[in-house]
């Protein structure tokens, strides 16, 4: 496998080494073994060398990945109205976490002008230093967008999270002899690897009929992004408390219902890495310079947020999600006569909301305090399947 994957410059593979380096200090200090979880929040997220908070390019044609935003503007420009409607019932404040580029904001902020929406904040949390810096470059215009290092106390506004929860690190869990167990890294033989030991009922609460799962299944569960959930519902409660207004959250990201993620086609997990525009399994290739993602459990999502007290607002493919806020009308602005303007826009919403494509893998989870979704999206909420 790594033999067909792009060698990095010498000064990336260095500063892959000092991180493979920490992460092995790492492992010895805790007696020889880690949760998968701690290796991924390392490769990720450790100052300086991990992929979000190192100075590496993630996105675009330079980078390993590309997102939505970045295809066509329609898709932040769709947003926009989808977020104005729940603005008027709370408040004028966006809240976006993981900005990427700035290009989400950028679009959504030049279609909220273009169109007489008012946006009077634009907070973005970004982890990455390197991605902060191009935000603020690409969003200098824009001076009610300010950055933060973590999640408000309280908010009353519209929450956006695109592809922000597959981000976060995830437990491995595998079942041997009717028993699971978590499965850590080790480091031996100059090489990272995996080993296995038992873990705490708790930890595969999210697994419906676990023990129903044959042996030799692997899988993740995402007690991060749960307690992402958690918070978030924290602070939009704590934002109606404060001042009345209430808020949701619109979060996309590809994955399942949990009736859809333990199925047997997925008895080895959803776990997947991304190197410059190539897709392998390998965690452990290059740490730092590599993004690692997992599936997102969207059963566990609701749950978590509903439980915290946020109301259910509607769980839908990305297609139905945006054929309902009008991806279709803000093309056909556009008019197909200009072939030149017209097509690279329509093949871009084909890949957006075409189901061979990402329109039924990426999903759209709303969730909310005092708000509700207009009943256009009716036809599309898929939250029976949740």
């Amino acid at each position: 496998m790594q033999a067909h994957l792009p060698e990095p410059s010498p000064d990336a593979y260095q500063a892959s080494s000092q991180l493979q380096n920490l992460i092995v200090e790492e492992i010895r200090r805790q007696g020889g073994w880690i949760p998968f979880a701690r290796y991924m929040d390392l490769a990720l997220y450790a100052p300086d060398l991990g992929y979000y908070s190192g100075g590496a390019a993630k996105l675009g044609k330079d980078g390993d990945f590309t997102t939505a935003p970045e295809m066509t503007s329609l898709f932040g420009e769709t947003l926009a109205h989808a977020a104005d409607e729940l603005m008027r019932q709370s408040s004028a404040h966006i809240l976006e976490f993981g900005a990427g580029t700035g290009k989400l904001a950028a679009d959504i902020l030049t279609e909220c002008a273009a169109a007489g929406i008012t946006v009077e904040r634009y907070s973005i949390v970004e982890l990455s230093g390197e991605l902060r810096a191009r935000q603020q470059q690409t969003l200098a215009e824009f001076p009610q967008v300010n950055w933060l290092d973590d999640f408000p106390q309280a908010f009353s506004g519209v929450v956006i999270g695109n592809e922000v929860l597959d981000a976060m690190p995830v437990s491995l869990v595998v079942k041997h002899d009717g028993r699971w167990h978590e499965r850590g890294v080790v480091w031996q033989d100059g090489r990272f690897d995996y080993e296995d030991r038992p873990c705490a009922a708790e930890l595969v609460e999210q697994i419906p009929e676990a023990d129903a799962l044959p042996d030799g299944y692997l899988t993740e569960v995402h007690p991060v992004a749960i307690g992402f959930m958690r918070t978030l519902a924290g602070m939009l409660t704590a934002g109606h408390e404060q001042n009345g207004k209430g808020g949701a959250a619109i979060l996309i990201d590809y994955g399942f219902p949990g009736s859809e993620f333990y199925l047997d086609q997925r008895s080895q997990g959803t776990l997947m890495c991304h190197y410059r525009h190539h897709s392998h399994p390998d965690p452990f290739y290059l740490p730092g310079l590599q993004d690692i993602t997992a599936h997102v459990d969207f059963t566990a999502m609701a749950y978590a947020a509903v439980r915290n007290g946020l109301e259910m607002l509607g769980y839908m493919s990305q297609a139905g999600f945006l054929m309902s806020a009008g991806i279709a009308d803000r093309l056909l602005q556009t008019s197909p006569e200009d072939v030149q303007l017209y097509l690279p826009k329509a093949n871009a919403v084909q890949k957006l909301t075409s189901p061979a494509e990402m329109g039924e893998l990426f999903k759209v989870l709303v969730v909310g305090k005092e708000v509700v979704m207009d009943d256009r999206f009716d036809r599309a909420d898929q939250s029976r399947r949740l």
